[in-house]
């Protein structure tokens, strides 16, 4: 009995190590990017007059850079919740359209679902949703990996920043297009994947549409309730085509 115990946890081991494995390599430009945008958001906080103990624990507990950045006003303005409430909904707006998208991938998880849930930025999404996961590595243990890695990047970048930001004097100015150069990676690589490119096409479409129609600050989540509806009708379409929604 305590034989076959040691063979199921070591199985388990196991799965869990190859999972780790497969997902590390994943994260590598994720590591990059938020390396230099945490030790940014460290810095900034730091001479803002804020102790290392505020980037390190808004990393482990927002883990949104966005709203992080913007944080640092709201806590050296006057105290308004609500305010803080409807600017954090309206910058991560975004999420529910992730939350919808990851519905299906999510189930079966069992608990590691609710980190996957808290832990889910745009790097993880992206990552979670499209990689080609092998059959023989767990898809819950996989995407609990990926999340887990990028927070802990994270964590890592904006904590250390906050130490040793009175210590280092830079221009820090462009380094948030490292995000953006990820992104576009990320959407080649997708490209490359699906057989024809409609779901990008209406992608660009609908968001040049957009951006022309409500200008670039209020085009985001326009252009996101557009796309979620004109994919959604097409969706039959797209997958016999052999690409992915």
């Amino acid at each position: 009995m305590q034989t076959e115990t040691c063979i199921q946890s070591e199985k388990k081991t196991g799965v869990i190590k190859k999972a780790f494995i497969t997902a590390f390599p994943y994260t590598i430009p994720i590591f990059a990017g938020f390396w230099f945008l945490g030790l940014t958001y460290g810095i900034y906080m730091n001479v803002s007059g804020f102790s290392f103990w505020y980037p390190m624990l808004m990393s482990v507990t927002i883990f949104a850079g966005s709203v992080e950045f913007v944080t640092v006003n709201m806590l050296l303005g006057a105290f308004n919740p609500l305010q803080v409430l409807a600017m954090t909904l309206m910058i991560n707006a975004r999420h529910l359209f992730y939350g919808i998208s990851m519905l299906e991938k999510f189930r079966g998880t069992g608990w590691k679902k609710f980190y996957l849930i808290f832990g889910m930025c745009d790097e993880s999404f992206s990552i979670n949703y499209t990689a080609d996961i092998p059959e023989d590595v767990d898809r819950g243990w996989f995407m609990f990996f990926v999340t887990l890695l990028n927070h802990f990047y994270w964590f890592f970048g904006a904590t250390l920043g906050g130490i040793f930001g009175s210590l280092i004097h830079f221009n820090t100015e462009g380094l948030d297009f490292v995000m953006t150069a990820m992104f576009v990676v990320i959407f080649l690589e997708q490209w490359l994947k699906e057989k024809r490119h409609t779901s990008a096409f209406v992608g660009i479409g609908i968001s040049v549409l957009c951006l022309l129609a409500f200008g670039a600050d209020n085009f985001i989540i326009p252009s996101m309730f557009a796309m979620l509806g004109v994919l959604t009708l097409l969706r039959g379409t797209i997958e016999k085509e052999g690409g992915t929604v």
